[in-house]
């Protein structure tokens, strides 16, 4: 049994253990890819911000530097200065107004070389640590500044042990060189000011050798291992006095990425400086920016894997729905196959009753028509007995009149009887048209010809009872959407409705007034009559509602639904004063 059961149990689980392992494989790519943006990100921003610094951090050595290049030219020019270093003797007021000079300027110290490279005047002179009677013709910045006419040579004092920047130049007189001139330059104000506490910024010579730093136990160490050879050279020149020149452990790669001597990663920028072999380092730890954006990361991976897990758990709860939507609709669509074939029967029985109601609505509009016509029969039997009796009477003229032989005469009366016959031919037309059954068509109609024909049919009528009709004269080109008998029954029963209305008042009158608005026909039949009763006037056009004791209450019902079938409107018009019925049709 229950191996038996293993398999259904086995189904019910796989989709779930499925969805649990790619939501887990989702996140895992998710949260490497996303922390690898970030940390992309994170390099690039501290890297544009490293180089931003790398500029300002040069920017203030640079002006520092400018300051102090521009001393040894003006000190080659000063008097006292040349004649000392004419008469190679010691005149201590020159080393008075070369310590005043040292503390204006800032500079380190300020001292000058005869020709042998033995110090005579210098701004330290009245100082236990004086340059005054040194020999430093081994030093660089002499023999470069004697030879050449001048240098910038680093290294540590021998006498103040103090690193700094000699700048010497060769003071020449008439007769060639007479000494040299230096300024040494200290950074330890720039230093300080490179100091921020997590930065780190440093001058490297050719060397490689660190000469200023934001930190100062740095000075004089090197990026890289320097050749022993080379290594002996500096040391045998004192430059760094007797420093081990060991190298930083910075490993800085191409692209500016640096491993720090404790592992930790940072990004690099330089630059060169304005002094021969000089490059500035700026360093930025990236422990911080990579800590944030670890942790962004961190926290974009669990929203990512909670709507994961949500959008998976609604994707399978979407299933299970389908799937019991397609079991429902199977259910469904074998009740729908049992019961087509009585929803088929039903809709043919629908059908026929459908047509049997049309058939009796258009038999009881061509009752209500034969009906009208009914009491209309007088005046068009009027209206006929008129051109026959003209007829008998031109007739009897042409017989006189060929009796003379007066031909011309007999063709006049010949073309009147001929007029008179049309006119009779014309009236039963329209009554044949009126009295015949069916719907006719629906579709463009000139309304004048319907006004014609309604003329035609009750014009008689309403001269015989003494009411004045008004009728509208509309344009040949005003066409409606109608059927010309049907939109003819309606305004006959319309004008017949008014014309019993209007009998017995002392005014007696019915206008069909025309106007047309946004697209629409409106006819407004209105009689001098007093109005509808109130209290039928809501079921006005309901069957079997009417105003005549002897009438059955159908007209308006049978006229407002042939309206509708135009799609058009009847509806009564109260507050008028009188009795007003609106017609509104479609335009073509």
């Amino acid at each position: 049994m229950a191996h038996a059961s293993f398999p259904v149990w086995c189904r019910r689980i796989a989709p779930w253990v499925l969805a649990i392992l790619a939501v887990g494989a989702g996140t895992a790519v998710f949260a490497e890819r996303y922390h690898w943006m970030l940390r992309t990100q994170a390099i690039a921003a501290e890297r544009e911000e490293t180089t931003q610094q790398t500029r300002a951090v040069l920017r203030l050595l640079e002006s520092e530097l400018q300051k102090f290049r521009l001393l040894p030219a003006v000190l080659g020019e000063y008097p006292d200065l040349r004649a000392a270093l004419r008469s190679g003797r010691v005149d201590p007021a020159l080393n008075d107004k070369l310590a005043v000079l040292k503390d204006k300027t800032g500079a380190g110290a300020i001292f000058a070389l005869d020709r042998q490279g033995k110090t005579i005047a210098a701004s330290n002179a009245r100082l236990p640590e004086s340059f005054v009677g040194h020999d430093y013709n081994f030093r660089p910045y002499y023999r470069l500044g004697w030879t050449k006419g001048g240098s910038e040579y680093f290294a540590l004092g021998t006498v103040s042990h103090r690193p700094g920047l000699f700048l010497s130049r060769r003071i020449e007189d008439r007769d060639g060189p007479i000494g040299v001139i230096v300024v040494k330059v200290e950074f330890d104000a720039i230093e300080r000011a490179w100091n921020d506490g997590q930065a780190l910024s440093f001058v490297t010579d050719a060397n490689g050798v660190l000469l200023l730093s934001s930190d100062p136990a740095l000075h004089f160490r090197t990026l890289k291992a320097i050749a022993p050879a080379r290594k002996a050279q500096i040391k045998a020149a004192l430059q760094f006095g007797g420093a081990p020149l060991t190298p930083l452990g910075i490993a800085i790669a191409a692209n500016g990425l640096t491993t720090l001597p404790d592992g930790s990663p940072a990004t690099t920028a330089s630059l060169p400086v304005p002094v021969a072999g000089w490059q500035l380092y700026h360093i930025e730890p990236l422990g911080e920016a990579l800590k944030a954006a670890r942790q962004r990361a961190e926290i974009a991976t669990m929203l990512f894997a909670v709507l994961l897990s949500l959008t998976v758990a609604t994707l399978g709860w979407a299933s299970v729905r389908r799937r019991r939507a397609a079991e429902a609709r199977a259910r469904l669509e074998q009740e729908v196959a049992l019961r087509t074939r009585d929803l088929a029967r039903e809709m043919e029985a629908r059908a026929v009753a459908d047509q049997r109601y049309r058939q009796a609505r258009e038999e009881l509009a061509h009752a209500n028509r034969l009906g009208t016509l009914g009491t209309i029969s007088a005046g068009v039997a009027h209206e006929i007995n008129q051109p026959v009796a003209t007829i008998r009477t031109f007739a009897e003229n042409a017989a006189a009149f060929l009796a003379r032989a007066q031909p011309a005469q007999v063709a006049t009366n010949l073309r009147e009887i001929v007029a008179m016959t049309d006119r009779i031919g014309s009236i039963t037309a329209q009554l044949r048209r009126y009295a015949r059954r069916g719907v006719g068509t629906i579709g463009p109609l000139p309304l004048t010809q319907v006004i014609d024909g309604v003329r035609l049919l009750v014009g008689d009528r309403f001269r015989s009872a003494r009411v004045r009709l008004d009728l509208p004269a509309p344009g040949a080109t005003l066409m409606v959407q109608a059927g010309r008998v049907r939109l003819e029954q309606v305004l006959v029963n319309l004008l017949t409705n008014a014309l019993e209305a209007v009998r017995d008042q002392p005014d007696r009158w019915v206008s069909v007034i025309l106007t047309q608005q946004d697209g629409r026909v409106i006819l407004d039949v209105r009689d001098s009559g007093t109005g509808v009763d109130p209290a039928i006037a809501d079921q006005l056009f309901m069957p079997f509602t009417s105003t005549k004791s002897e009438g059955l209450g159908l007209g308006l019902h049978i006229a407002r639904d042939i309206m509708v079938e135009f799609g058009g409107t009847l509806e009564h018009v109260t507050g008028d004063g009188h009795t007003l019925f609106r017609m509104t049709l479609n335009a073509v």
